[in-house]
């Protein structure tokens, strides 16, 4: 019965409570009892649009990359910033990445393109329809391999031992 109401309970919680937050943390009972319908209506509406459940393994792999991206979303504002504002030699270089995936989690695929589409100067452009390549644009890169390396090192590698 729980699991019928509760799909998916973490969902539940966190909707919860973003609504408060997004409330000014208002404890009053009334957004309390719209955020617990929310929390409660929002996944059983959705529940269907989800490809396969989410097995999340490995919290401190996932705290790990929260951290890494956080950082890397730091950096690389630095480096548009400065890519923008340059002129002759110093302008970027960017492209696109062929990048192979030894990846075919869906939900793991997801918190990917999240984080090439949250981290400054790179764009998840498209994914191949048997999910073996992704195809990434790049702001300004360097050396193509080492661009590759270090998507498969930073992002997929850890999701890969969170939702596999």
């Amino acid at each position: 019965m729980m699991r019928r109401l509760f799909p998916a309970p973490l969902l539940s919680l966190a909707l919860l409570a973003l609504w408060l937050l997004l409330n000014n943390a208002s404890l009053g009972l009334g957004q309390v009892l719209l955020g617990t319908m929310l929390g409660v209506l929002v996944p059983l509406l959705t529940h269907t649009l989800r490809p396969t459940p989410v097995r999340f393994r490995r919290p401190w792999v996932a705290l790990r990359l929260f951290m890494q991206v956080g950082y890397d979303v730091i950096v690389w504002n630095w480096r548009v910033l400065r890519g923008t504002l340059a002129s002759g030699e110093r302008m970027p270089r960017g492209g696109f990445v062929v990048v192979p995936l030894d990846m075919r989690d869906p939900n793991g695929l997801a918190v990917l393109a999240a984080i090439m589409c949250v981290i400054p100067g790179t764009i998840w452009s498209e994914l191949a329809l048997d999910r073996s390549a992704l195809l990434v644009h790049m702001f300004d890169m360097d050396d193509v391999a080492a661009e590759i390396e270090l998507i498969k090192r930073r992002y997929e590698r850890p999701l890969m031992e969170i939702f596999e």
